[in-house]
């Protein structure tokens, strides 16, 4: 569990390592980079090697506190998000920071890990800022971020940034077989090409392609086929769902019709649901469609209704 194990980001592991070996650690740390770089695994990497109760080299991904951390149990180890909400709010990181000065339960240190940081509004990072500035001798802060640009310039002054960068073929292409043993070649090969690197989207392209939702392959069906009475019937069934239900269908189309546009654009597909719908839809109504969905997605987290959201797709994606 050390270092080591994090796939790719050589530089960066060899920091973190002399960091670490001369007790010279961080009291914030800004990882950043696009979704499925792997800010998660790293920040849960960082927080057993803060809390890591074995000798030697760390995290050693055996001792009592390691073990807590791989299973989410740690009880020094804080969440500071609201995920039924668009943006982080200023109360969020109030509360988060009048929990600070609240000594760690048993571990050395006490570490708030900010999963979104880029959707800190102003006031809440200008909250975040007080403590960055003066924070207790225990406490630790993890911001993940995929738009670090999105921060205040005097919060990311105050963290040790922590870009990661693509894996190399060999090394995603390894990782994804060991993963996907029963999937064809060509498949994760697909996976790989359009992931830019990053294992967690290739991941992610491999399992939508194995198991999307029913409502997805009947939207990649009515759609292909211009069905609009089809299109019209499946949007009025979703009517009643949750948003988080909604935005994680509408999130599984929009990654169909980006799908479909990078195969009309030469770029090889794992997904068979997004070679018909780019055999059957321009480009133009893939963008389009690609549009709307995108808006779909951020309408779901902005409190607009689920009822008006489908009413809209159902007419945008005709």
């Amino acid at each position: 569990m050390r270092f080591g194990d994090f796939l790719g980001n050589e530089p960066l592991k060899a920091r973190l390592s002399a960091s670490f070996a001369s007790g010279k650690t961080s009291h914030c740390y800004l990882l950043s980079g696009p979704a499925g770089s792997g800010k998660h695994t790293l920040a849960r990497l960082l927080c057993a090697a803060l809390e890591c109760e074995g000798g030697g080299d760390v995290p050693c991904g055996v001792c009592r506190a390691c073990r807590k951390i791989v299973d989410g149990a740690h009880p020094d180890v804080v969440l500071v998000d609201d995920p039924d909400k668009k943006q982080v709010s200023v109360d969020t990181v109030r509360k988060a920071r009048v929990d600070a000065f609240v000594r760690p339960n048993e571990g050395r240190k006490k570490i708030f890990v900010i999963p979104r940081a880029q959707d800190l509004n102003p006031s809440a990072q200008n909250a975040l800022l007080k403590i960055l500035e003066e924070p207790p001798s225990y406490g630790v802060f993890l911001l993940l971020a995929e738009n670090p640009d999105a921060l205040l310039p005097t919060v990311r002054s105050r963290c040790a940034e922590l870009h990661l960068s693509p894996l190399g073929r060999a090394d995603l292409l390894r990782l994804l077989r060991a993963r996907f043993p029963d999937r064809p070649e060509d498949e994760l090969l697909a996976a790989a090409e359009r992931s830019d690197g990053f294992a967690g989207q290739a991941i992610a392209a491999l399992d939508a392609a194995a198991g999307p939702l029913p409502q997805t392959a009947r939207f990649a069906e009515v759609y292909a086929a211009h069905d609009s009475l089809g299109l019209l019937a499946l949007t009025c069934s979703m009517e009643r769902w949750k948003r988080a239900q909604a935005a994680e269908a509408f999130g599984q189309w929009l990654r169909l019709v980006t799908g479909a546009l990078g195969a009309r654009a030469g770029l090889p597909s794992a997904d068979p649901l997004c070679r018909a719908a780019a055999e059957r839809r321009t480009p133009a109504e893939l963008l389009a469609a690609a549009d709307a969905l995108r808006a779909a997605v951020a309408d779901c987290w902005a409190n607009v209704s689920v009822a008006n959201i489908c009413a809209a797709l159902a007419v945008l994606l005709r």
